[in-house]
């Protein structure tokens, strides 16, 4: 089992996405972008392993405007060494990282411009993770995408397209179930449509079910991954921020209510991205938590 959190450690004085606007695009500002966000990104791995967190999710801006048209600098020759050693690196020390492409990634989209363009972000996203030489296990994190008045049809649009991906995608893209739209009931017809796995997140499922239990939930998603092909479950934990409204995530990890899921979890290996606020102070905690109980994954020695 692995504990991890998404993106920005606040615990550095770096970001591994800095970017820059659109209209001020050149190839020059691309390359200091990119090599200021892999030295980042290094650091950040660097700090994780020394703290025993061995899940990571990449934030996406690592290559600005890196799925647009108007970004024609060769980067993925430019860099590859760069990102060959961040695989290098992550493979040595038993990590696993992801990636959470942002919201505008619709493969559902009755609008077939979004749809591509949503198709050119998940080439981009997945093409980071090939170049870091890093195999199917690491994943590429997305929704079933919008409902639009009709959840059949919505469904069977998300079906058709994912059946068009390229096959290096595909092998990477695990769907979550949301809290408003799309359950895990929903997401388990897509896998036995087209067996892509389903990330479960424990609070999205507390405010969208059809009334399976917990550890029953865990174990349903946890059976749509291939323990070779994929690895163990990916999945995200947090729970309801006290008097806010219903959905927004507490700003720092309550223990209690944690160890409460890992009694839900019982004896299933995952590996927990905690989407919390505080990101790597609550990740540590639930780290000490899990090594206390046995459960943690031990860091290689590099």
């Amino acid at each position: 089992m692995r504990i991890g959190y998404p993106c920005v450690n606040e615990s550095l004085d770096c970001t591994s996405t800095s970017t820059f606007r659109l209209a001020s695009y050149s190839d020059e500002r691309v390359e200091l972008a990119v090599a200021n966000n892999l030295a980042c990104l290094q650091r950040i791995l660097i700090w994780n392993v020394a703290q025993h967190l061995l899940f990571f999710r990449i934030g996406s801006g690592i290559v600005p405007f890196g799925s647009h048209a108007i970004n024609t600098f060769p980067w993925q020759t430019r860099f590859a060494a760069e990102f060959r050693s961040i695989g290098d690196y992550i493979k040595a020390n038993g990590m696993r990282v992801s990636f959470h492409p942002d919201q505008f990634v619709v493969l559902n989209s009755p609008d077939a411009g979004i749809v591509e363009r949503s198709i050119q972000e998940l080439v981009y996203q997945g093409s980071m993770l090939d170049l870091m030489g890093l195999d199917s296990t690491h994943k590429l994190q997305i929704h079933v995408g919008g409902l639009y008045n009709d959840r059949e049809l919505a469904i069977s649009r998300f079906i058709a397209t994912y059946q068009t991906l390229p096959e290096a995608v595909r092998a990477r893209l695990v769907i979550e179930n949301d809290d408003r739209l799309f359950s895990l009931q929903d997401c388990l017809r897509v896998h036995n449509a087209v067996g892509i796995p389903i990330l479960f997140d424990n609070f999205h499922h507390e405010c969208l079910n059809n009334g399976e239990p917990m550890a029953e939930a865990l174990r349903l998603a946890a059976s749509t991954w291939h323990p070779t092909r994929d690895g163990v479950m990916m999945m995200d934990y947090s729970s309801q921020a006290p008097g806010e409204r219903r959905g927004k995530h507490t700003a720092s990890l309550v223990e209690e209510l944690f160890q409460g899921f890992l009694e839900e979890l019982g004896d299933l290996d995952v590996d927990i991205m905690l989407e919390i606020k505080d990101k790597e102070a609550s990740a540590g905690r639930a780290c000490l938590m899990l090594r206390d109980l046995g459960r943690i994954v031990a860091t290689q020695t590099t």
